[in-house]
C-alpha cells in the first residue's frame, strides 16, 4: 500500500458518517419546520377559523329558532326553556351597544358545544324574565367571540333577551372591569349573588329580584379568570 492510499483511507471511511449526520440533520430540521407550520396553522384556526365557522352556525341557529317561533302553534311546539334539553337553543341575545346587527343565540348548558354556538345558559340558574339570576357565559376570543367587547360595556347598557313568548330588557348595574374572579368563584351565578370579599355585586340585593349575569374570560389569551357583569330586569314585552 502506498503512502497516498494509506492517507486517503481514513477520509474515505469518514465520508459515510458525515452523510448520515447531514441526513439526520435534514430530517430533524424538516420535522421542526413542519411542527412550526402545524402550530401556526392551529393558532390560525383557533383565532380565525373557529370564528368563521361559529358565526355561520350562530346565524343558522338564529334563523331556525326564529322560524320555529313563527310557525309554532299553542301546544304544538313547546320552546320554553324549562322544557328544553342541554344543547337546545332557547333565546336570542341583543346588546345594542354592540351594534344593530348583533344577534346571538342562547343554548342550554355551558359545555364546549354550547359555547361554540353562542351563549351558554347555566342549567341551574333562572330562566329569562324569571325571579333569580339568569346567568350566561360566552367566549371572548375564538368561536364567534360573542363577548369580545364586554370590557366596553358600562352600567346602563341594555341586554335584550328574546324568547318565544316575550322580550326581556335587562339593564347592567356594574362595570365588567370592576369584577374579575377565578373560574372557581361560582357565587357569581347564585340566585342572589353575594360577594364573599365584600366587593362588586348587584347594588340591590333582595329576594325575588330578576337578575342577569354575564361571564367571559378576563384576558384575551388566558382563561383562568372571569370578567363579570351584573344587571336587573327593567322591562317585559309580551308577544
Amino acid at each position: 500500500m502506498t503512502q497516498e492510499t494509506a492517507t486517503a483511507a481514513p477520509e474515505d471511511s469518514a465520508a459515510p458518517e458525515r452523510r448520515r449526520r447531514r441526513g439526520a440533520a435534514f430530517w430533524v430540521g424538516l420535522a421542526l419546520v413542519l411542527g412550526g407550520l402545524g402550530m401556526l396553522g392551529y393558532v390560525a384556526w383557533q383565532f380565525y377559523g373557529t370564528n368563521i365557522v361559529s358565526r355561520q352556525h350562530q346565524e343558522r341557529v338564529v334563523g331556525e329558532l326564529q322560524e320555529q317561533w313563527r310557525v309554532a302553534e299553542a301546544g304544538t311546539i313547546d320552546a320554553r326553556p324549562e322544557r328544553l334539553k342541554l344543547g337546545d337553543a332557547s333565546a336570542l341575545i341583543r346588546i345594542p351597544a354592540f351594534g344593530d346587527d348583533y344577534v346571538v343565540p342562547v343554548l342550554e348548558g355551558i359545555g364546549d358545544a354550547e359555547l361554540a354556538s353562542g351563549y351558554g345558559h347555566f342549567p341551574d340558574s333562572a330562566d329569562p324574565g324569571r325571579r333569580g339570576n339568569y346567568a350566561l357565559a360566552a367566549h371572548r376570543v375564538t368561536h364567534g367571540e360573542p363577548l369580545r367587547d364586554m370590557p366596553e360595556l358600562r352600567p346602563g347598557d341594555e341586554v335584550v333577551v328574546e324568547t318565544r313568548d316575550a322580550v326581556y330588557t335587562y339593564e347592567l348595574d356594574t362595570d365588567p372591569n370592576d369584577l374579575i374572579v377565578t373560574f372557581e368563584e361560582i357565587w357569581v351565578v347564585d340566585r342572589l349573588p353575594r360577594n364573599p370579599d365584600g366587593g362588586t355585586e348587584p347594588p340591590s340585593q333582595e329576594p325575588g329580584q330578576r337578575l342577569i349575569t354575564l361571564t367571559t374570560c378576563a384576558e384575551l389569551f388566558h382563561t383562568d379568570n372571569r370578567m363579570i357583569a351584573f344587571g336587573h330586569l327593567v322591562d317585559t314585552e309580551r308577544k
